[in-house]
């Protein structure tokens, strides 16, 4: 297994919640900007409340908890080695992050802590800053560092957005996978090929039999595949592949955005987008263009589960497209 890892530097920028379906409406046609930008405005609806919104706790195992906030879902496990954080939400939600761990390990709060990013978007790094400064060294694979440490374009408003600031950077980096041991639970980073992003990774804790899969996985919700960050469909559905290899029938996974799932749950995501690539490669190998393809709504079957959330089934079907 490789664990070649990296030291130094800091942790993350306070990154626009918008930033990511501004990602996606940057390179679609002008036909569907106007949707985008829809889109993109609904997206950033949630972190302006980041600040007050409450963080809400579901206990999976003894010392390992899921926590929902305003921003992508984390997960918590505590014990005597120090408390280790998957995901930080927005900025803004850093003191209800606190709290909550506080709430839940009151006698650990002062120990040196981990935190874990599944990817480089705002709505899970946006917090890396503030956990940082309370103490939480930043693990994350490396092109997240990279991405974090450099300016980002968002086309759709025509802003580059700065490198965040040094204290928001990961402090350790791997580039496949990385193993470690803590608070009685071995876990296991690895890294998928690009699909959401090319920054993606999955943590999976053994003895709690629970698996964090990142944005790779949107729970009833239509997904966003950031194109301009290296995602694409095939790309969704290999890492499927690749985390329902590593889960079990008992294994609790937690998606990126949505409800806490199971192996059959991921299982029937990973086939939706399964269908959906095929029918969108037939009619694009026919000859339709990106505009006839969406119009013939190839998801149309699968709308009534999976067309809720900021993304709608025109504007994946026009990611999917280009990205075949």
């Amino acid at each position: 297994m490789n664990r070649k890892t990296m030291l130094g530097g800091m942790n993350r920028r306070n990154f626009l919640g918008l930033g990511v379906a501004a990602s996606a409406a940057a390179i679609a046609p002008r036909w569907i900007a106007a949707q985008s930008a829809a889109s993109a405005e609904q997206a950033a609806k949630p972190h302006d409340g980041a600040a007050s919104a409450p963080v809400k706790t579901t206990k999976l195992y003894d010392n390992l908890y899921l926590l929902q906030g305003t921003g992508g879902n984390m997960a918590l496990q505590t014990g005597p080695d120090g408390n280790l954080l998957i995901d930080a939400s927005y900025a803004p939600a850093v003191p209800s992050i606190r709290e909550a761990i506080a709430a839940l390990a009151p006698d650990s709060t002062s120990a040196p802590g981990f935190l874990i990013n599944t990817h480089w978007h705002g709505d899970h790094t946006g917090g890396n800053e503030g956990m940082h400064a309370a103490g939480f060294t930043i693990f994350a694979h490396r092109q997240t560092r990279e991405r974090l440490s450099t300016p980002q374009t968002m086309q759709l408003f025509h802003r580059t957005m700065p490198a965040s600031p040094a204290g928001a950077w990961p402090q350790i980096v791997f580039d496949d996978n990385l193993s470690i041991w803590r608070n009685g639970d071995s876990l296991d980073l690895a890294h998928f090929a690009p699909a959401h992003t090319d920054t993606d990774i999955f943590i999976y804790f053994h003895q709690a039999d629970v698996l964090h899969v990142g944005d790779i996985w949107f729970n009833g919700t239509c997904p966003f595949i950031d194109e301009g960050s290296g995602g694409s469909i095939g790309g969704m559905i290999r890492a499927g592949e690749k985390a329902l290899a590593v889960a079990h029938d008992s294994t609790k996974i937690i998606p990126g955005h949505g409800p806490l799932g199971s192996k059959s749950d991921l299982k029937k995501y990973h086939d939706m987008l399964s269908v959906i690539r095929d029918k969108v490669a037939a009619l694009k190998s026919g000859g339709a263009s990106e505009e006839e393809a969406v119009a013939k709504k190839p998801m149309a079957e699968f709308s009534a589960n999976w067309s809720r959330g900021f993304m709608n089934e025109d504007l994946l079907v026009g990611i999917v497209y280009r990205t075949l």
